[in-house]
C-alpha cells in the first residue's frame, strides 16, 4: 500500500480547511453505557458448519440478542463501513401493511429521539459522507439494510454515527407529520419503478410462487397500503419487528476491531423490543396445483420466454461438502450457459440464452432459464434452447468440458486470493450481510479455495457427476413459463405449453468446440522496438512515460498497492474527434461487435470463440470504448499475463478480424430492443438526451431505427477497419507491475507494431444547443403518471481549466442538495432529483451543469422553476460556511477514496503524452478542491447558471394521466 500514505498526505490540505468549518447544527452527544456489557464472543456464523472460520472476523452477541460481526480492513485507507441488517422485509408484512418494511426504512431517515428531522444526513456530510452512496438502505423481502461508509474515521466520528443509527433504529419519528411527508418520495418511487420491465418481472414473481407470500407482498407495496398508512399503523409494525434479536450489525474498516465492539455494546445494549419477540412467517414452498403459465403483451419489450423449475429452500448446514456440490452444480449450469453462448454466436435463432440457480427469499430453489428470441419467432427459439438442455440431460459433458470450467474457476480463485488484501471493506461488509441473508457462512479467500482444491483432489468433477447434477437441477416440485409478445394472442399459452412438450431431439446438432489456440496464434508484430525516450512525467507519485521509436506512448505507474492487479488502458486515433457530425456512421454498434470479429491469424480468423478458450484460464480482458479524444481497447490483468494482454490488444489493432455475424447480431439486438427506447421518461432520455445536449449531432445518442436496419457488415468494416490502423497510440500500464519488465513487454509488443498514419480531427468541436424559451417536448409511450425533466447550463472542458471543472463539482453538489431538499423532502414530487457537473478533459468545450428528474407530469413546472431559483440564489448571494462544507467534505473524500485505486489515476493522466497539461493538472488537485470559498461559487454560478444560457427538456406522455392511478407492483 505505498501509495496510500501519500494520497492521504496529498488530501490533508483539503481536509484541515474543510474541517476548520464551523458546523451549526451539531446533534446531542451520546450518552456513556453505565456498566460494561457481558458479550458472547461464540461465532455465531459459523453455527453447524465445519467450514474454516475467518479469523479476521470477530463475533459476538449482545445480552439482548443483537449479533455483530467486525473485522479490520484498510482498503480504502481511513474509511469505515457499517451495515445494520434488520430480519424484516415485505415477507413480513400483513394484508394491510404491504410496503410498509419499505416505507419504515424510509421514516427512519427523517428524523428520531436524538436526531432533528434532515439532521443525520447534514450530520453525516460534515464527515464527508455523500447522500445517496455513502448513506443509503435497501428493502428486500426478507431483511432491511441500512448502510453507511464514513470516510476518513476516526472514534469520534463513528461514536457520533453509531448513536444516530441506534436511535435511527430504537426510536425514529413516526408522526402523522413525518409520514405525510415522506409518503409522497416513496408513492413517487413506486410510480418511477413501473415500467414494462418490473411488470414483467412481478408477473414471473407473481406465477413462479402463486400461493406463497412471495408472490404476494411487493417490497414497493401498493398505493392502497401506502395511502392508508397511519402513524399508528407504522408504529406498531415497528414496535412488531425492529428489535435487537432480529439485527445483525456488521462493521468493517481501518479503525481497531476492538472499538467497534466497544461502540457496538456502547449503542445498542441498552435497546429493548416491544412486547414478544414475533414468529417468522411461514413463506410456503411452490404449489404444483397452481398455474404453469402466464402471458403479458407489453409492446415496447421485445419477445421473452423465462422458464423455471422450483423446489422447496430449505435451512441447509452450510458445510464443506454442501458447498463442493454446489461447485459441481455450477459447473453443469456453466457447460450449459457455454454452449447456449456459442450457439447464439454461430447463428441461432435466439439472441441470448441463459440458466441460473438460486435460493430465492427463502422460498424457493430455483433453475431460471432466460430466452431472448432474435425477432418475432419465440417458439423456435425455445424449442432450440430446449434441444440444448434435452442434450446435457442425455448425455455427459466431456471431461474436457469439464476441465475447461474448473480451469477458468481456478483461475479466478487464484486471482480472488492474490487481490484479497485489497478488496474493499464496504464489500466485505456487504458480503458477510449477503450471508446471512441466504443462512449461508464465509471465509477467507484461501479457503474457499482450499475447499474448491479439495474437490479437484477428490475428483469430484467427472462426466457422471455432472450428468447428474444437470439432471437434479433441472427437476422439481413445479415448472412455470412466463411470456412477453408484443402483440395479444388469444392462443399463446397454449402455444407455449405445446413449445414445451414437443419433440426438440431433432435439432440439437452437434456441440461446438472451439479449435485449440494458444497465444502463439496470434500474427507476428515485427521485430521487437526501440526506447526513443524516458522521462518522469509526475513526480510524486511517480508516473513515468516512455516514446518508442514507432511514435507510440506509454505511461507507466506502480502501485502495488492494489496487489495483484494490473490495468491496461490502450488509446488510439481520435474517438469522438475521428467520427464525421454530418451523418450517421456505424460507431454507435462498435462496443457490440468489435471485439467479437475477432483477430486475423495465420490459421485463420479468431472469433470470439476461440479468444474465450485463449483467455479462460487466464487473467486477461479486452473491452472496447469510445472516449472524447481516442478509442480505448482495456483490460484487468496481472503481472504474469502482462505481455499477452498487451499482444492481444496489439494483434486486435493491427490485426482485425471481420466476422460478420457478431455485426448481425448487434443489429437485430438492436431493433428489437427498440422499441423499449419510448417505453418510459428515463428510456428516451437515455435514448435521446445526450444528442440532444450535443445539438442533435448524431455522433452522439442511438439512430433511429432506419439507421439501426442500415447496419451491415460490409460498412461496419468500411467505418472501422481506417479508424483501427490509424492514429497515435498511448499505451497505460497501472498496478503492480515490475517497471522494467513492464517497459519491455511493451517495447516487444506495441514498440514492434509499424509506425502509424497520422490522423487529424475530423469532426467540427463540440456544440450545445441554444437557449429554449420553452423546453424541448419528447413523449414516451408509458406510464400516463410519469415525466421527465431536464434543464442543463453550458460548462466548459478542455485542459486549461481543470482547476474550474473540479470546483463546479462543489458546486453541483450544493444544488443537489438543494434540489433534494426541495423537490423530494419538502414536495415529495420526485424519488431521485439529481445535479451533475461534466467537464470533458479532452475537448474543448462540451461540459454542462445538469438537473435532472422523473417526476409526474403536472410537476414538471414546478422542477424548472426550483431549479432555476436554486441558480438565482447562488448567483445573488454566497453560501453560507456550514453549507460549503457539507458539499466540499463529501466530494473531497470521495476524490481521497478513489485515488487510493489505479482507475483514477489513470483518468488523470490519460491522454497526457499529447496534452502535458494533463500531468501538470495533478498537483493541483487537493488545492483546487480545498481552497474553494463561498466567494468562488458564487462568482461560477454567475459565470454558468444565467437564465439566458439555460436550455431545458421534458418527457412526457403520449396519453394524459387518468383522475386516478392504481397501479401496484414493486
Amino acid at each position: 500500500m505505498a501509495l496510500f500514505p501519500r494520497v492521504k498526505q496529498l488530501a490533508l490540505p483539503l481536509l484541515v480547511a474543510a474541517a476548520a468549518i464551523p458546523a451549526i447544527a451539531q446533534v446531542a452527544a451520546p450518552a456513556p453505557v453505565a456498566a460494561p456489557v457481558a458479550v458472547d464472543k461464540a461465532p455465531w456464523l459459523y453455527k453447524g458448519s465445519d467450514v474454516p472460520h475467518d479469523p479476521e472476523w470477530r463475533f459476538g452477541t449482545l445480552p439482548n440478542g443483537l449479533r455483530y460481526a467486525v473485522r479490520k480492513n484498510g482498503v480504502p485507507p481511513g474509511q469505515v463501513s457499517i451495515r445494520l441488517r434488520m430480519d424484516v422485509g415485505s415477507l413480513m408484512e400483513r394484508e394491510s401493511e404491504k410496503g410498509f418494511a419499505h416505507l419504515l426504512e424510509h421514516l427512519s431517515f427523517r428524523g428520531s429521539a436524538k436526531v432533528p428531522d434532515g439532521e443525520s444526513k447534514r450530520e453525516w456530510q460534515r464527515l464527508g459522507v455523500t447522500f445517496g452512496s455513502d448513506s443509503n438502505a435497501s428493502t428486500t423481502p426478507v431483511s432491511t439494510t441500512y448502510k453507511l461508509d464514513l470516510p476518513d474515521a476516526n472514534e469520534t466520528s463513528l461514536d457520533k454515527s453509531m448513536m444516530i443509527l441506534a436511535d435511527m433504529m430504537a426510536a425514529p419519528n413516526i408522526t402523522t407529520a413525518m409520514l405525510n411527508l415522506e409518503r409522497p418520495v416513496v408513492l413517487a418511487e413506486q410510480r418511477e419503478r413501473l415500467r414494462p420491465q418490473q411488470r414483467f418481472e412481478d408477473a414471473q414473481r407473481e406465477l413462479f410462487y402463486a400461493g406463497q407470500l412471495f408472490a404476494e407482498r411487493p417490497v414497493i407495496g401498493t398505493v392502497e397500503t401506502l395511502n392508508g398508512a397511519t402513524a399508528d399503523s407504522v408504529r406498531a409494525f415497528h414496535q412488531r419487528w425492529y428489535r435487537p434479536e432480529r439485527a445483525t450489525l456488521v462493521i468493517v474498516g481501518d479503525l481497531d476491531p476492538a472499538l467497534f465492539e466497544t461502540q457496538i455494546a456502547k449503542h445498542f445494549a441498552a435497546w429493548r423490543g416491544t412486547g414478544p419477540n414475533p414468529v417468522t412467517p411461514d413463506f410456503g414452498k411452490p404449489d404444483p396445483a397452481k398455474p404453469t403459465s402466464a402471458a403479458l403483451v407489453e409492446p415496447t419489450l421485445p419477445p421473452y420466454v423465462t422458464l423455471a423449475v422450483l423446489r422447496p429452500w430449505t435451512v441447509f448446514q452450510d458445510t464443506v461438502k454442501f458447498n463442493q456440490e454446489r461447485m459441481i452444480d455450477f459447473i453443469a449450469l456453466r457447460i450449459i450457459n457455454r454452449r447456449l453462448e456459442s450457439r447464439a454466436r454461430a447463428g441461432a435463432n435466439f439472441a441470448g440464452a441463459g440458466a441460473d440457480l438460486s435460493d430465492d427469499v427463502r422460498s424457493a430453489n430455483v433453475t431460471a432459464i432466460q430466452v431472448l428470441p432474435l425477432g418475432e419467432d419465440w417458439e423456435s427459439a425455445v424449442k432450440e434452447v430446449r434441444a440444448v438442455i434435452a442434450d446435457a440431460l442425455a448425455t455427459a459433458p466431456t471431461q474436457a468440458e469439464i476441465d475447461r470450467e474448473v480451469a477458468e474457476i481456478d483461475s479466478g480463485m487464484r486471482n480472488s486470493v492474490s487481490t484479497a488484501p485489497v478488496m474493499a471493506g464496504s464489500r466485505r461488509a456487504d458480503n458477510l450481510v449477503e450471508a446471512v441473508d441466504i443462512n449461508e457462512v464465509t471465509t477467507s479467500e484461501q479457503e474457499s479455495y482450499n475447499i474448491f482444491k479439495g474437490a479437484v483432489d477428490g475428483r469430484m468433477f467427472t462426466p457422471d457427476r455432472v450428468l447428474a447434477s444437470t439432471r437434479r437441477i433441472l427437476q422439481g416440485d413445479a415448472t412455470r413459463a412466463v411470456i412477453n409478445t408484443r402483440t395479444a394472442d388469444p392462443d399463446v399459452q397454449a402455444k407455449l405449453a405445446a413449445v414445451l412438450k414437443a419433440d426438440v431431439s431433432g435439432l440439437a446438432g452437434t456441440r461446438s468446440t472451439a479449435r485449440n489456440v494458444t497465444f502463439a496464434s496470434l500474427p507476428a508484430l515485427g521485430a521487437p522496438g526501440k526506447v526513443a525516450e524516458r522521462t518522469i512525467a509526475v513526480a510524486d507519485p511517480k508516473i513515468e512515460t516512455v516514446r518508442f521509436a514507432n511514435g507510440v506512448n506509454l505511461i507507466l505507474f506502480q502501485n502495488p498497492g492494489e496487489v495483484g492487479r494490473v490495468y491496461v488502458n490502450v488509446r488510439f486515433g481520435r474517438g469522438m474527434q475521428g467520427i464525421p457530425s454530418g451523418r450517421q456512421t456505424p460507431a454507435w454498434a462498435g462496443g457490440m461487435a468489435l471485439v467479437a470479429s475477432g483477430i486475423r491469424a495465420p490459421g485463420g480468423t479468431l472469433g470470439q470463440e476461440e479468444l474465450d478458450k485463449l483467455t479462460g484460464d487466464r487473467q486477461i480482458g479486452l473491452s472496447f470504448g469510445i472516449g472524447d479524444d481516442a478509442f480505448t481497447f482495456a483490460g484487468q490483468t496481472r503481472k504474469e499475463d502482462l505481455e499477452d494482454q498487451l499482444k492481444l490488444i496489439a494483434a486486435k489493432l493491427q490485426s482485425p478480424g471481420w466476422d460478420p455475424k457478431p455485426v448481425a447480431r448487434a443489429r437485430a439486438v438492436s431493433i428489437s430492443g427498440y422499441a423499449s427506447s419510448s417505453s418510459s421518461p428515463d428510456a428516451v432520455i437515455g435514448r435521446d438526451l445526450e444528442r440532444l445536449l450535443h445539438d442533435n449531432d448524431p455522433r452522439w445518442g442511438m439512430p433511429d431505427l432506419k439507421g439501426i436496419e442500415a447496419l451491415n457488415a460490409k460498412d461496419f468494416r468500411a467505418f472501422w477497419a481506417p479508424l483501427l490502423a490509424s492514429g497515435p497510440i498511448e499505451v497505460q500500464i497501472f498496478g503492480d507491475i515490475d517497471v522494467e519488465k513492464a517497459v519491455e513487454a511493451a517495447r516487444v509488443t506495441f514498440g514492434a507494431m509499424k509506425p502509424r498514419k497520422a490522423t487529424p480531427p475530423v469532426a467540427a468541436a463540440m456544440r450545445f444547443p441554444q437557449n429554449v424559451v420553452k423546453p424541448v417536448q419528447l413523449t414516451h409511450s408509458g406510464q400516463p403518471d410519469q415525466a421527465a425533466a431536464v434543464i442543463a447550463w453550458q460548462a466548459g472542458g478542455g485542459s486549461d481549466n481543470i482547476a474550474e471543472g473540479r470546483k463546479l463539482e462543489i458546486l453541483a453538489a450544493v444544488m443537489r442538495d438543494r434540489i433534494l431538499d426541495r423537490i423530494r423532502s419538502a414536495e415529495g414530487a420526485s424519488y431521485s432529483p439529481t445535479v451533475i457537473s461534466q467537464w470533458p478533459v479532452g475537448q474543448p468545450g462540451g461540459g454542462r451543469i445538469m438537473a435532472i428528474t422523473l417526476i409526474p407530469p403536472d410537476k414538471t413546472d414546478l422542477f424548472f422553476r426550483v431549479s432555476r431559483e436554486i441558480a438565482a440564489d447562488l448567483i445573488a448571494r454566497p453560501i453560507d460556511t456550514d453549507e460549503l462544507r457539507r458539499a466540499l467534505v463529501p466530494t473531497a473524500q470521495m476524490v481521497v477514496r478513489r485515488s487510493s485505486g489505479n482507475p483514477f489515476w489513470m483518468q488523470q493522466t490519460e491522454g497526457g503524452t499529447f496534452d502535458p497539461k494533463r500531468f501538470a493538472a495533478i498537483g493541483s488537485i487537493a488545492r483546487d478542491y480545498g481552497a474553494t470559498t463561498p466567494q468562488e461559487l458564487q462568482m461560477l454560478a454567475a459565470k454558468y447558471l444565467a437564465p439566458q444560457k439555460d436550455w431545458s427538456m421534458v418527457v412526457v406522455p403520449e396519453t394524459k394521466p387518468a383522475t386516478a392511478t392504481t397501479a401496484g407492483g414493486r
